[in-house]
């Protein structure tokens, strides 16, 4: 990492504290973003009602800090979903971290990379680096952050959700030799939110598209089990509440159901909040008075889980 890039990060965390506002660091320094090459492409911002992002070429987080006087020391990285083609940033992003940041908890949005872009030189590398190197770039700042470094969870909608439940199976305790002092930390979420979550990528209920995109049209077997959640549980997986609606007919609400029902069998406590009605893509959802109630279920059961 260079000087530039450390000082960038101390004066924006600084701010931070003095402002409710949201700020925005690059997850790498200038130049240094890993699988990465200029294809000349630019990056995609559309907006139809929400905010699309395509193309993403540096990946950032964007940092929603609460109040200090109602801070709990947790913190959530949000991964928006797309099915890899597109970041649904405000809808799954921004609007969700505003809403954690109001009741205490860190909310930090994550920008990353999509496997579509011409960008990536091996595109299935790429969004899993990016979650991970938020998760470590937020725990380095956790100090000036008043963030338990201990209390670090992800989150994620519909294809984010594969990216947050990847990098809740996938994940290094950090190298404690490495130069750059983001890179010793660890990329463990401590726990994890999956709202109508892609889960697996194989079996009658895998969601074709994200598969595609991240995977290619014809994968191989081992990179298809590798990207299957369900399948790469152990003990130490976090703990995971998750979210869906019984009549997504997007992503089956049978990978809501795998994912909770192989960390029951691990002995890793889950938790799930079905909904009879809400369809896909739904987002905070805050103007219905029985869907909406999921996010402040999710906040009672990390409430719970802290307490």
């Amino acid at each position: 990492m260079t000087r530039i890039f450390l000082m960038l990060v101390a004066c924006l965390s600084m701010g931070a504290n003095l402002s409710a506002e949201s700020f925005t660091l690059p997850l790498y320094p200038t130049g240094g973003i890993p699988n990465y090459r200029d294809a000349g492409e630019a990056e995609e911002h559309v907006r139809d009602g929400i905010l699309r992002i395509g193309r993403v070429q540096t990946p950032t987080i964007e940092v929603f800090l609460p109040d200090p006087s109602k801070a709990t020391g947790e913190a959530i990285v949000i991964c928006p979903g797309g099915g890899y083609w597109i970041l649904a940033y405000e809808l799954e992003g921004t609007e969700i971290a505003r809403w954690w940041a109001e009741r205490g908890v860190a909310g930090v949005v994550l920008k990353y990379r999509l496997p579509t872009s011409k960008a990536q030189i091996e595109p299935r590398l790429s969004p899993l680096m990016d979650a991970q190197r938020a998760l470590r770039l937020v725990r380095h700042q956790a100090e000036d952050w008043r963030i338990n470094p201990n209390r670090v969870g992800i989150m994620g909608f519909s294809a984010g959700g594969h990216l947050a439940a990847t990098a809740s199976v996938h994940y290094d305790n950090g190298n404690p030799d490495a130069a750059d002092p983001i890179e010793q930390q660890s990329s463990r979420p401590d726990f994890s939110m999956l709202v109508y979550p892609v889960i697996s990528f194989s079996g009658e209920f895998s969601h074709v598209g994200s598969r595609r995109a991240l995977l290619g049209e014809i994968p191989d077997t081992e990179l298809v089990h590798h990207y299957s959640a369900e399948k790469n549980i152990t003990p130490d997986t976090p703990p995971a509440v998750l979210v869906h609606a019984r009549d997504d007919a997007g992503v089956p609400i049978a990978n809501s159901h795998a994912y909770a029902e192989a960390l029951w069998a691990t002995g890793v406590a889950a938790e799930i909040h079905a909904f009879d009605e809400g369809g896909h893509g739904f987002g905070a959802a805050l103007d219905d008075p029985v869907l909406g109630s999921w996010l402040p279920r999710c906040a009672e059961w990390l409430n719970n889980r802290s307490s």
